[in-house]
């Protein structure tokens, strides 16, 4: 009977280790990269909300700039008018605001991203605790002793 059991406790690890490394690793990694992803448009919005505060600000109406034509070559623009800009909706699209009604839309995406963040940073820590659950599972499917915490070791 103590065979068929450790047969059983083999295929039944086994099964909990395959699970973590196909489904949940995998997922865990997928949403970390999609977090950081709303990082960087965050970053993009932020840094753009700051340009058009500086720019009010200080009263610039025109710009002379570098253009990135792509492939890291640049040729010098000019801006005549900075009072209104366009910016990237999504998708490809872009609108034509003035400073104000960029800095409202600005304001909205920036809520949007930072409950995308909220999001994704409760699914990877639901990931991480689903995976902590199977690996505990497995610990006592092998009735290894629990690991002490980290209280534990100090005192």
């Amino acid at each position: 009977m103590d065979v068929v059991t450790d047969n059983f406790r083999h295929e039944k690890v086994q099964r909990f280790e395959e699970f973590v490394d196909r489904r949940l690793k995998p997922d865990l990694v997928h949403a970390i990269a999609e977090r950081d992803k709303v990082f960087e448009q965050q970053k993009v919005f932020s840094d753009l909300r700051r340009n058009i505060e500086n720019l009010e600000k200080n009263s610039i109406t025109n710009v002379r700039t570098l253009v990135n034509l792509g492939s890291e070559v640049y040729v010098q623009g000019d801006v005549p008018d900075t009072r209104s800009i366009f910016v990237d909706i999504g998708l490809g699209f872009h609108v034509e605001f003035t400073w104000s009604e960029a800095l409202k839309f600005i304001s909205l995406k920036e809520e949007r991203l930072t409950r995308q963040i909220e999001e994704y940073t409760q699914l990877i820590a639901s990931i991480k605790a689903q995976i902590k659950l199977v690996c505990e599972g497995i610990r006592e499917l092998l009735q290894l002793p629990a690991e002490r915490t980290v209280e534990e070791r100090v005192f």
